[in-house]
């Protein structure tokens, strides 16, 4: 039997009162119950144990016998890991981290949970973490659930949803599909609700983008009836001679429209239909008072949407379609004028 390993250094050496012996009993390891007291609460209780049981036996002997040193038994992993994993205690308590070795880490996250040491279990699933691929990720997130290694499993789910036609392809994979069927469906079904999640937050996104968009052409159009910009623009003032910062994205496009609202005489014409939902959602957001809009329609607009939500309240209908476009508008637009907001600087302050 082996005796007398690196971890034995915290301390002066006579104060070495705990041997731990690895699973194969080939190794005893001197080591200092405060040193491994601190490190784990089950270490620590099981020394507690330990070593009141041998004063209680000293003293029953008449408290002239010398106590020997207790003795801590880690099963269930391999000689190097135990080693290993009474190594790293001693480095984490006293600061000097060092690296865990790949073949060793699914070892060392076992001993941790086991032992209960969070910081060397958050160690351990970073380094298992990093080493994923899609051959070890379906064993992997068995030992993550297991173990309670939230972080872990959250590392192997996204790399099942990104790798999953890798995935099946490999030999865990078929091994899970045949000899534990649930543990499969649990899985998919991550996998399924994570796609919809991913699809909401792009239908979400493109919503917000619709908003913008009409926000910014409601700016556009409040422009080109008060300044006018380099087509279309106030009565009685000629066009702008230069364009505006927002002539290519939005307000060319509106000013074509105008100069098309203007001359169509189609009453069931696609374009003139939405400059009159423009024309409707300006009046719905505009903040001036009577007569100093220069929007074309916008009392009028204004007036005949009063008269609907009067007729609304006496009907008791709640389904309002328009008013929740006019609010998310009104929203995408206060958020996009406060991100065209300038910090201000320390001068200024």
């Amino acid at each position: 039997m082996c005796e007398g390993t690196r971890p034995a250094v915290a301390g002066d050496a006579s104060a070495v009162d705990v041997d731990v012996v690895t699973p194969g009993g080939r190794r005893r390891i001197p080591a200092h119950s405060s040193v491994l007291a601190s490190a784990s609460p089950v270490l620590e209780s099981i020394l507690h144990r330990r070593l009141k049981k041998q004063r209680d036996a000293a003293a029953a002997g008449g408290g002239g016998g010398k106590i020997g040193r207790a003795v801590v038994r880690i099963r269930g992993v391999t000689d190097d890991a135990a080693a290993a994993f009474v190594r790293v205690l001693y480095a984490g308590s006293s600061g000097d981290y060092e690296e865990i070795e790949e073949k060793s880490a699914v070892q060392m996250l076992v001993l941790a949970h086991a032992y209960r040491v969070p910081w060397l279990k958050r160690r351990c699933e970073e380094a298992i973490g990093s080493r994923l691929t899609a051959e070890t990720v379906v064993d992997t997130m068995q030992l993550a659930a297991l173990c309670d290694a939230p972080q872990l499993h959250l590392r192997c789910t996204k790399l099942l949803a990104k790798e999953f036609k890798a995935v099946e392809k490999t030999e865990a994979w078929r091994f899970l599909q045949e000899n534990d069927p649930w543990l499969e469906l649990d899985i998919l079904q991550r996998l399924h609700d994570a796609d919809l999640r991913r699809r909401k937050w792009r239908r979400k996104r493109a919503e917000q983008g619709v908003y913008v968009e009409l926000s910014e052409a409601m700016e556009c159009l409040g422009h080109i009836c008060t300044e006018g910009c380099t087509e279309v623009g106030p009565v009685g003032r000629a066009p702008a001679a230069a364009p505006c910062p927002a002539y290519e994205t939005a307000c060319r496009g509106l000013q074509l429209l105008i100069r098309h609202f203007s001359r169509c005489h189609r009453t069931s014409c696609p374009r003139c239909q939405r400059m009159w939902q423009l024309l409707r959602l300006h009046a719905a957001l505009c903040d001036l008072p009577d007569g100093r809009c220069h929007t074309p329609l916008c009392m009028q607009f204004r007036r005949k949407e009063e008269e609907k939500e009067k007729a609304k309240v006496k009907a008791g209908d709640d389904d309002d379609k328009w008013g929740l476009l006019v609010k998310k508008v009104r929203v995408a637009r206060a958020m996009s004028s406060l991100g065209k907001r300038r910090p201000k600087s320390c001068s200024q302050c």
